[in-house]
């Protein structure tokens, strides 16, 4: 059964850093597009960042390009979004996906119908 259990989210000021984890049990990355998501008030879920299995890379959206990072750590299990330079339009809950695929996406990974599989989400919000 897959698991995927957020942490590290909270409250920073405007330019600071944060980084979310995302342990995850019951797959291994080789065949699973994996990503982040998030969800404002008032908003539908976004993709932030994802990675495509096979060897397809990763992807971001637009407005977090150059100041959030995706990784994964195999020893650990553990999925990584470095978000750096932080804005207030960044306030969100923030979820991580899993999705056993065994083909690469492509950026479809930023897709949130591509996932069956969710974490409970975390809250982050930046301050002005």
């Amino acid at each position: 059964e897959v698991h995927l259990v957020e942490s590290g989210g909270g409250l920073v000021q405007a330019g600071g850093s944060l980084r979310l984890s995302c342990a995850v049990s019951g797959f291994t990355f080789d065949d699973y597009a994996i990503g982040w998501f998030r969800e404002a008030p008032g908003k539908e879920r976004e993709g932030v960042s994802c990675i495509s299995p096979s060897g397809g890379g990763s992807y971001y959206t637009d407005s977090v390009k150059g100041r959030f990072a995706i990784s994964t750590d195999n020893a650990k299990s553990t999925l990584y979004l470095q978000m750096n330079s932080l804005k207030p339009e960044d306030t969100a809950v923030y979820y991580c996906a899993a999705q056993k695929l065994g083909y690469n996406s492509g950026n479809y990974c930023l897709q949130r119908w591509l996932y069956d599989d969710w974490g409970q989400g975390i809250q982050v919000t930046v301050s002005s």
